[in-house]
């Protein structure tokens, strides 16, 4: 016994049990060693799972299948392959920065499931290269991600007098220089957010120029009008860009060329006019015919002269004189085309018309035009 041992300390002494043998011993090892693994597992789980959604720095231990191993010192994480980004190639002993997913308890020990494609990776990158993000004065309000791609940041000022985009980019894009070498190269566009919807979809579809934004709350569906020259650069690499858009947003977004929206436009317009004057037509009743009004109508009916129509064969064919009754006491007059008829102008015989028509010497004419031969006489 120890003479300086005061009272409520503990003391050890070491004692050998009398009947104890060598499978005694060996069991009381086993016993002992097993509950140091359970305080250290039990110490090891508390440590990480507080760090859930926080990076982690470990190096590549070994690479099984499509799973990889990384060394965090006291324990082991594992890397599966959905959760890699798609154009990294590791190499062991490479040191890589993922973001802790899980921390599970089992019968071996705690298991950490970490990533590298996880939006949460971004974020934390942000915070620890961009000082005003870790404090609080710039807001990282969405991220659409995908790995080893591309990513879209949302990014709005808490203060007044703040560019967030500037802040996060830094002076010569050497911040967000930072974050793309550690992804590998992957791009990341950092956009403004705006409390207006329209507003932030036209900032999400960046870098294109945007038109005209119309938005169907019921259905959360916007639809965007992009210049015919950008609409490739809106619609992004086998529609990249505005899936990512549509991710950061949280709107369906459909796009239209400016030409293919003023053809609806003007579709849409051809045939509101035709409904509208159908409905009109529709609702209009029929109309009756005015009555005539006896002053307006004449006693007699007005008689035009007729005037004399050439005939085809050169004559003219001779009016059609209304017939009127005469009394009774009066005959019946008999009247003949030549009456009627305006003689037509003669033409003037010519010289030789006229020669023709004098008779040679000795030759009589008849009254009815034949010529007669002289007599001989006897």
């Amino acid at each position: 016994v120890k003479p300086d041992v005061q009272i409520g300390e503990t003391i050890m002494i070491e004692a050998t049990p009398p009947n104890a043998g060598r499978i005694a011993a060996q069991t009381a090892k086993q016993v002992i060693l097993q509950r140091l693994h359970e305080a250290e597992h039990s110490a090891i789980f508390e440590e990480y799972a507080d760090k859930e959604g926080d990076i982690v720095t470990g190096l590549v231990q070994r690479i099984e299948s499509r799973q990889i191993f990384l060394d965090l010192g006291r324990t082991e994480a594992v890397l599966p392959g959905a959760e890699q980004a798609h154009n990294e190639r590791y190499r062991v002993g490479q040191r890589l920065k993922v973001c802790l997913l899980e921390v599970a308890q089992t019968s071996r020990g705690p298991q950490l499931v970490v990533s590298r494609s996880h939006p949460n990776l971004l974020r934390r990158l942000f915070e620890l290269e961009v000082p005003e993000v870790f404090n609080g004065i710039v807001e990282l309000k969405s991220i659409a991600r995908e790995a080893g791609y591309r990513s879209k940041v949302a990014v709005a000022a808490r203060q007044d007098g703040i560019d967030p985009v500037g802040c996060c980019v830094g002076l010569r894009g050497i911040r967000i220089q930072n974050i793309v070498n550690e992804l590998g190269g992957e791009k990341i566009d950092v956009v403004m957010w705006n409390p207006s919807a329209a507003a932030f979809i036209a900032s999400a579809l960046s870098p294109a120029q945007v038109l005209s934004v119309e938005l169907n709350d019921e259905e959360k569906v916007a639809t965007v009008v992009i210049p015919d020259k950008q609409l490739s650069l809106a619609i992004g690499k086998e529609g990249q860009n505005v899936r990512l858009a549509a991710k950061l947003t949280g709107w369906r977004i459909d796009i239209k060329s400016a030409s293919t929206a003023e053809e609806e436009r003007v579709a849409k317009a051809e045939l509101l006019t035709e409904t509208t004057e159908e409905a009109i037509v529709e609702e209009s009743p029929a109309r009756t015919p005015d009555a005539m009004e006896p002053a307006l109508v004449s006693a007699k009916p007005l008689e035009e002269a007729a005037e004399p129509l050439p005939a085809t064969d050169g004559t003219f064919i001779p009016p059609q004189v209304p017939f009127e009754p005469q009394a009774a006491a009066e005959k019946p007059q008999v009247r003949f085309a030549e009456d009627i008829l305006v003689p037509g102008p003669t033409k003037p015989e010519t010289k030789s018309k006229k020669r023709k028509k004098k008779g040679t010497k000795g030759e009589g004419r008849a009254e009815d035009g034949i010529r007669l031969k002289k007599q001989p006489s006897h």
